[in-house]
């Protein structure tokens, strides 16, 4: 998998709206889509709302990588910047792995419903089963549910009539239009630069980031 690290020097005025770059290296997509307003609608946000510096991250509940991240790289970037008010997160999901991934996103914003979607998010993570194994089955996400002392049926109710599906379709297809095509794939930004992360990349690639935004 081809990974690579861009910066790209953005401007943009104070205003949510204006757009963060008028063009992306090597992005396919419609690039005037790509807005702070857009990154962050309709998603719920781990963190200081008032964080200089935001993560967006496209993943897919499957992908090997999506997961690496979580278990090796996030934990530190929580500690260390998010639980600190110094950066926030927001999830964006981009189901390349089909049906199962898509019902695992619906499950997390059904779980969100009952204010919690990070720890389903989490669980999701932690209970990781590979890419396209079949370990993701309505009864085993009701089975998280359970587990996370939710209402069962509020949740099941949500999940069974697909609440949410077009939610997750839709944030797949605003990644597609700023030229997302892998997972993970994150976009970092203050309100000057952005930079762009693909891959499962060490700690230390995303430090250098922030240190980057932190001083912009």
């Amino acid at each position: 998998m081809k990974i690579y690290f861009l910066a790209i020097p953005i401007i943009i005025g104070m205003l949510i709206g204006i757009g963060l770059v008028s063009n992306l290296e090597q992005d396919s997509g419609n690039s005037s889509v790509l807005t702070k307003e857009n990154l962050i609608e309709g998603s719920i946000i781990m963190g200081s709302p008032n964080a200089k510096i935001t993560i967006v991250e496209f993943g897919d509940y499957q992908c090997t990588f999506c997961y690496k991240f979580h278990d090796e790289t996030m934990k530190k970037i929580t500690d260390e910047y998010i639980k600190t008010n110094n950066v926030n997160f927001v999830y964006k999901d981009f189901p390349l792995n089909g049906e199962q991934s898509i019902l695992a996103s619906e499950a997390a914003y059904c779980a969100e419903k009952q204010n919690k979607f990070w720890e389903y998010h989490n669980t999701l993570y932690n209970n990781w089963g590979g890419e396209n194994t079949g370990w993701i089955t309505e009864n085993v996400l009701l089975g998280f549910a359970r587990d996370l002392e939710m209402n069962l049926d509020d949740f099941s109710q949500c999940l069974g009539n697909s609440e949410f599906r077009q939610k997750v379709l839709d944030n797949e297809r605003f990644g597609r239009e700023i030229g997302i095509n892998a997972t993970p794939s994150f976009l970092i930004f203050n309100d000057n630069e952005i930079y762009r992360i693909i891959g499962a990349q060490p700690f230390e690639k995303f430090e250098q980031a922030f240190q980057k935004l932190g001083n912009s």
